[in-house]
């Protein structure tokens, strides 16, 4: 049997737990929490009130901290990108059955798409309200980054899709629950709750994705290794990693966000080694048995790469200048 039919006939095998999976990783709409709850309420009487007390909030924000919500944000908004990819992956039909309906994983896409939804549309609409941005230089941006769309170099392959999500789930997880903490001690409460929720969704995704990876290393665990190895090799790349801005090339602006990011501790080359760590430790990397002698090569680099990369890590220098964006204009930070 060929690599691309055995991949199917493990994903067919997960799809007979596609509802648990739905059941115990997911949140009914009508339970799950809606951008409206958290912002400003538009049909209240002091509306104009709450968004001028937001907005004065908003000021004692600074500079790098701007350009990382910002960019965040933009991260959120392509996620017609995302979807589309997920929808390509083998063993995802969108089209079978009767009606269109789908399949079990293109259930659990849409599913999961409707959560994500919500994190753009919620961080968009503060940024909208606080003043501190230039909307349209960020809406063009967001636009840039849906047309350029992204290569994370997984193809189709289902196995290499679920390293790469259940990598980058922890990676935003970790970047938004850093700035919910930055906004709580610059004294913007209602900013932290809003991307400490944000936070909690991308927490639950990666506890799904990671459990996708799990069960596949019980029943394929040496194509898997393999898969793992190739993600690793290659490097997991960032969904925004082709931002730009206006007037821009793409990926011009990516390494610059990146510097932001780093220089302010949000999301560093330190967290990238963490989380690498954390995966091979719930993955029980070192304890899994059955594997060929190539996926035992990979086991090898996997376990030895932690330790390699943090020496890299040791050595990055992070200008200590900020890079003036478009997005955010100094002059508006004040």
């Amino acid at each position: 049997m060929s690599i691309k039919n055995i991949r199917l006939e493990v994903m067919q095998f997960l799809e007979k737990s596609i509802d648990t999976f739905v059941e115990n990783y997911l949140i009914p709409v009508e339970k799950i929490w809606q951008p409206s709850d958290l912002l400003p309420d538009s049909q209240d009487e002091d509306f104009l009130e709450q968004v001028t007390e937001l907005r004065e909030i908003a000021k004692d924000l600074p500079y790098d901290f701007w350009v990382v919500l910002v960019g965040d944000t933009i991260t959120e908004e392509a996620l017609p990108t995302y979807e589309s990819w997920l929808m390509e992956v083998e063993g995802v039909n969108q089209m079978a059955g009767k009606g269109g309906d789908g399949n079990g994983w293109s259930k659990w896409v849409r599913h999961w798409t409707g959560e994500e939804n919500r994190h753009g549309d919620l961080l968009n609409k503060y940024l909208y309200l606080s003043g501190r941005v230039n909307m349209r230089e960020v809406e063009m941006t967001t636009h840039h980054l849906i047309n350029d769309g992204f290569d994370i170099g997984t193809d189709r392959d289902p196995y290499k899709n679920f390293v790469y999500t259940s990598f980058q789930e922890l990676a935003t997880y970790i970047s938004h629950n850093r700035v919910s903490q930055m906004a709580r001690k610059f004294g913007d409460q209602k900013l932290s709750k809003m991307c400490r929720m944000v936070a909690g969704d991308e927490m639950r995704h990666h506890l799904a994705y990671s459990e996708f990876v799990d069960r596949i290393f019980q029943v394929d665990p040496s194509e898997m290794m393999l898969a793992f190895q190739y993600m690793m090799k290659q490097k997991i790349v960032m969904p925004a990693h082709f931002l730009r801005e206006s007037g821009q090339k793409i990926s011009d602006a990516f390494e610059q966000f990146s510097d932001s990011a780093q220089r302010i501790g949000v999301y560093t080359a330190h967290d990238y080694v963490d989380i690498l760590k954390k995966l091979i430790e719930k993955w029980q990397i070192d304890k899994i048995t059955g594997l060929t002698a190539e996926a035992e090569k990979a086991r090898d680099y996997l376990m030895k790469l932690p330790e390699r990369m943090a020496r890299i890590s040791e050595r990055i220098i992070i200008p200590a200048e900020s890079h003036v964006f478009k997005w955010v204009q100094p002059a508006l930070i004040k």
